[in-house]
């Protein structure tokens, strides 16, 4: 994610912190120094570091069932708003995304029975009573109220989760119940709408109490949820072409012997970013113009392409769907992929091309949605 560094690696996926996390620990130190000083900011800092290890302890819980379901989780990414666990795929079975979403409030839950236990066992009152710990206006810095904010903390992230306010995992876990018997298209738009309601609810209820960082997650949640929707509505679209239809039928190729200036020529003369390398009909390797652009600068003799071109290129198939190409793509890392016909190269497809494909396909739709199928006007598709 953009604006945030990574601090650690945990079972070979990556922590990030986002540059706005210290915003929560200045709130914790704000929100404890009034009563307590110097000390209590001290402690507040501690106390929100604390939080945010439980939170990890959460998105860890998402991300191991995701692997364990076989879906890529690329990183964990704090917030000062809570954490994010970004998978490479939305899971496309149902009973995945439930048992996805369930895991990180499962997390969140067992915490919160631990650390109620420990304050049972330590706190001589009834635990009730010990809610007055998490009050930095009464409570003292120590153990005991580091453990009764930790306890009703988690109680508070279980339940706050479970809200049905999609993308949040209540959100996820009911998309994952109505796409059972609806279809992950019309679940999503279920669960959207619904998501922006209560997200609208939770703002209207943030600004009314003067709740800033209530506030905050509700504009996140409704901007979120409209994203899903429309990440979801796209790919929809995209399950219903295939490569075969989309990729560049008329690109331009090099062959080993050519020079980068053959590139650069093949650059300023076209809108191609990427060139596929053949001999004799084989694909040996694709050049890209990042790779051009950076070879010229370090090097101003004219290269052989066959020097810079990248050999390990993603092979699709053309009868693979473009939605699918795009989550190889993604999962792989990769903005570039040659087409195939059995053993057969086609062509190249970018991502460029997939987001030209969705644009025309989507235009198409809507056209024939207004004036009815037998209006289309060309062929099909393609970059």
């Amino acid at each position: 994610m953009r604006g945030s560094f990574r601090f650690l690696r945990v079972a070979g996926i990556d922590l990030r912190v986002h540059y706005t996390f210290p915003l929560v620990l200045l709130y914790g130190a704000v929100l404890w120094a009034g009563p307590q000083g110097a000390r209590g900011a001290l402690f507040g800092c501690f106390l929100m570091l604390a939080l945010f290890a439980c939170v990890v302890l959460h998105e860890l819980g998402h991300s191991l069932v995701a692997r364990r379901l076989g879906i890529p989780v690329r990183e964990i990414v704090l917030l000062p708003i809570g954490g994010m666990a970004l998978m490479v795929r939305t899971p496309r079975r149902p009973l995945h995304e439930l048992l996805i979403a369930a895991a990180g409030p499962l997390v969140s839950g067992l915490l919160a029975a631990g650390f109620f236990g420990l304050l049972a066992a330590w706190y001589q009152r009834p635990v009730l009573d010990a809610f007055q710990l998490v009050d930095p206006r009464h409570a003292q810095p120590s153990g005991l109220t580091l453990v009764a904010w930790l306890s009703t903390s988690n109680l508070g992230l279980l339940l706050f989760n479970l809200i049905p306010a999609f993308p949040m995992d209540g959100g996820r876990m009911l998309r994952a119940i109505l796409a059972s018997f609806l279809g992950f298209q019309r679940a999503t738009r279920i669960a959207a709408a619904l998501g922006q309601m209560v997200a609208m609810l939770l703002g209207a209820f943030a600004v009314w109490n003067g709740l800033v960082l209530l506030a905050v997650v509700a504009v996140f949640i409704f901007i979120a949820a409209a994203q899903q929707r429309a990440a979801e509505e796209a790919r929809g679209v995209l399950s219903t072409l295939r490569l075969g239809d989309a990729y560049n039928k008329y690109a331009l190729v090099l062959s080993p012997g050519d020079r980068v200036s053959k590139v650069v020529d093949y650059l300023l003369t076209s809108y191609q970013p990427d060139f596929a390398v053949l001999h004799g009909g084989d694909l040996l390797g694709v050049v890209t113009r990042n790779v051009v652009l950076r070879a010229l600068a370090d090097d101003p003799n004219d290269a052989y392409v066959a020097g810079l071109m990248d050999r390990n290129v993603l092979r699709l198939d053309a009868r693979q769907s473009l939605a699918e190409a795009q989550e190889l793509m993604a999962e792989q890392s990769r903005t570039v992929a040659a087409v195939f016909a059995a053993d057969r190269y086609l062509g190249l497809i970018n991502l460029e091309d997939l987001r030209e494909a969705l644009q025309i396909a989507a235009f198409l739709k809507l056209h024939d949605e207004r004036y009815g199928g037998g209006s289309r006007v060309g062929a099909t598709p393609a970059a």
